[in-house]
C-alpha cells in the first residue's frame, strides 16, 4: 500500500503543474477534495480489514451498526439504503446475508403491515458488540496528536461541507 505522504507529494506536484496550464483551477479546493477522497479511502481500508474478518462488507457493517444504534432496534430497507448509500436491489442482498447469518430479522411492521422492517436480533446485538471494540485503538490512533478542539473543528468542517453537498444536490436537482 502507497504511502499517503507519498501520494500527496504527487497530487501536490501534479496539481501545480495543472494550475500552469488551466491557471483558473480552483487547486486549494481540488487539494482538499483530494485529500479527503485518499484519506477517506485509507479511512475505508483500514477498518475495512477488520471488518472483513467477521465475514462482513462494509454495507452489511453499516446496517449492522444503524439497527444497533436505533432505540427499537429497526428501520426500514429504505432508510437503510439512504444511510448506507446503496440501492433496494443492494439492500434486499444485505438484508438476506443478515438474516441468514442470524444477526438480523425482516417482517412487516405492526402499525403498517404493507411496511416490511429489518430488525437487529439479539445475536447481532452482541455480534456487534463484539465487533466494535477491537476497533476503537486503530480509531483512537488515527486522531493521535489532534486536539479535542482540533477534532470538534474537523468535525464542524465536514459538517459544514456535507451541507454543501445537500444544496448541491437540491440544486442540481431542480
Amino acid at each position: 500500500m502507497a504511502r499517503l505522504d507519498n501520494c500527496i507529494a504527487m497530487m501536490d506536484e501534479g496539481i501545480g503543474r495543472m494550475r500552469e496550464v488551466i491557471p483558473h483551477l480552483p487547486a486549494e479546493q481540488v487539494t482538499l477534495c483530494r485529500l479527503m477522497v485518499m484519506v477517506g479511502a485509507r479511512l475505508d481500508d483500514g477498518l475495512g480489514e477488520q471488518i472483513r474478518q467477521h465475514q462482513l462488507n462494509h454495507s452489511e457493517f453499516l446496517t449492522l451498526v444503524m439497527l444497533h444504534s436505533r432505540p427499537d432496534g429497526s428501520s426500514t430497507p429504505g432508510e437503510l439504503c439512504e444511510f448506507t448509500s446503496q440501492g433496494s436491489t443492494n439492500m434486499t442482498r444485505i438484508g438476506n446475508a443478515l438474516v441468514k447469518r442470524g444477526l438480523i430479522s425482516r417482517g412487516a411492521s405492526v402499525e403498517d403491515r404493507r411496511c416490511v422492517l429489518m430488525r437487529i436480533t439479539a445475536a447481532g446485538r452482541r455480534f456487534v458488540q463484539k465487533l466494535l471494540p477491537p476497533m476503537f485503538p486503530r480509531v483512537e490512533a488515527m486522531f493521535a496528536g489532534f486536539s479535542a478542539t482540533d477534532r470538534r473543528q474537523l468535525s464542524r468542517l465536514l459538517r459544514k461541507l456535507a451541507r454543501n453537498l445537500d444544496q448541491l444536490d437540491a440544486d442540481d436537482a431542480s
